[in-house]
């Protein structure tokens, strides 16, 4: 079916940072497969572990017990404060479950239309229920009519909740980003996610946080609630746990850790022995190599490298860098950035129109990290100036 516009090229191998196309040709990656191989291509631990993890056992299916399941939810469990996990196999059916948690949670309270607050901007999946938690009108056109029981209001706004929270009485829980990625990488206000824990708390919500793309290290903690004092009841994880192998997490704490019980969710493929074998690989990797420290470490260097060098450059209207992710905002949509970016041999994204979304893995080195910046700071040059 034509659901991409693919670009020109197609790659058959990649190692580290690099990948090659059909005719030989290297391209640096700085989009890591949109957040997903923060460990890079072909790394030799997680190589190894699929490799010897497809010579034992794939599936068995939930039916029964899955030894690497539990190890990595207890791995979870130890890197993220949570108490309990359900395994998916991808990023929307994490918030799936979160978003059944949620109304699960408001009918046992008695409510009977449960109602989740959710932001403009956000993006949380591509299933009807996730859509529709989406705030971007133009990705649900046409899929209408969409799933009830949500109430949108503007990112970064802790005063439109409270204001919400005098009108609607069946709310049951907010689910936000901490960092807005797929609508332009936007890092709210230092206080927003303690607001939030505190609006929750008084009015007995559940907090549940989307952190599919900023999670598993990509802002240079496990999650980015952990560069506050906070703890949601509710966090989703996918992307970056399994480097390319696809699995979801829902992880819950506190009174929303016994909420689902036997028969209300499963997954037939959900955290199969592969899948999680893979995903501990990971967190195992992410630690022996120390990569929360080196994406700290690129962080700097980045926001450093492009300050200096887009400094007094028109056009360029905002620089927002948090861990590895780089949101370089225009003051113009610059979508034929991503292809000419290509035809240097660079791999980059742009989302919400005017922002190039840089993305690239932990294992980045310095040299690497220069060539993308130079490379990058010479196309806004060009395209801003003509």
């Amino acid at each position: 079916m034509s659901n991409y516009a693919r670009l020109p090229v197609t790659f058959v191998r990649g190692e580290g940072a690099w990948l090659w196309d059909t005719q030989g040709a290297r391209y640096l990656d700085a989009l890591s497969g949109i957040a997903v191989c923060g460990l890079g291509h072909a790394h030799q631990a997680i190589t190894a572990v699929i490799c010897e993890q497809a010579n034992q056992l794939l599936h068995t299916s939930n039916l029964y017990g899955i030894a690497h399941q539990q190890a990595l939810a207890d791995a979870l469990v130890r890197i993220t404060g949570m108490e309990s996990a359900f395994f998916g196999n991808s990023g929307a059916e994490a918030n799936e479950a979160a978003l059944k948690l949620a109304r699960l949670y408001g009918h046992h309270q008695g409510y009977k239309r449960p109602t989740v607050i959710v932001t403009e901007g956000s993006f949380h999946g591509r299933t009807l229920a996730t859509l529709s938690a989406t705030g971007n009108p133009s990705i649900q056109a046409g899929f209408e009519p969409l799933v009830e029981g949500f109430i949108r209001v503007p990112y970064n706004d802790v005063n439109a909740i409270a204001e919400i929270a005098k009108q609607h009485t069946e709310i049951v829980a907010v689910l936000v980003e901490p960092i807005i990625g797929e609508g332009g990488i936007l890092i709210p206000a230092a206080d927003y996610l303690a607001n939030l824990r505190a609006l929750c708390d008084q009015n007995n919500w559940l907090l549940m946080l989307d952190e599919i793309q900023t999670g598993m290290g990509r802002t240079g903690q496990w999650c980015a609630y952990q560069h506050t004092d906070i703890m949601p009841d509710v966090l989703t994880l996918a992307k970056g746990l399994g480097n390319g192998v696809p699995i979801g997490a829902c992880l819950a704490r506190g009174k929303a850790a016994q909420v689902f019980q036997a028969g209300n969710h499963g997954s037939t493929f959900g955290g199969n022995p592969l899948v999680c074998r893979v995903a501990r690989a990971v967190i195992e990797t992410i630690e022996q190599e120390k990569m929360l420290q080196r994406v700290q470490q690129l962080e700097q260097r980045f926001y450093e490298g492009f300050s200096k060098a887009l400094d007094g450059i028109a056009g360029v209207q905002a620089l927002r860098v948090k861990g590895l992710m780089i949101g370089i905002e225009l003051d113009r949509p610059c979508k034929p950035l991503v292809s000419q970016a290509l035809e240097k041999q660079l791999l980059i994204n742009v989302t919400a129109e005017r922002v190039i979304r840089l993305l690239p893995p932990f294992i980045l080195s310095d040299s690497q990290a220069d060539e993308i910046m130079a490379t990058v700071c010479h196309l806004i040059h060009s395209f801003v100036n003509g």
